[in-house]
């Protein structure tokens, strides 16, 4: 069961997403690797991966893509 959920997401350069956690962490999640087809191909552009927003317990943008929240935190790193 996910015990760290994300409730704060800021999208940056790159294709990188700033996400904070419930428990206070700060971590980097890199996106690139799920931009690919039609559906998350979106996310290639920058005005439309600048949409991202809190959804539940996790991440969602405009047109509803979204990305499983333990990937969220495992695949993340630490930031400062």
């Amino acid at each position: 069961m996910l015990k760290e959920k994300p409730v704060e997401v800021t999208a940056l350069s790159d294709h990188n997403l700033l996400i904070v956690f419930s428990n206070g962490e700060r971590r980097l999640f890199d996106v690139k690797p799920y931009i690919n087809g039609s559906w998350y191909g979106k996310l290639a552009d920058d005005c439309f991966f600048r949409t991202v927003r809190i959804a539940g317990n996790t991440v969602e943008w405009a047109d509803g893509q979204d990305i499983a929240p333990h990937e969220l935190y495992e695949l993340s790193i630490p930031c400062n």
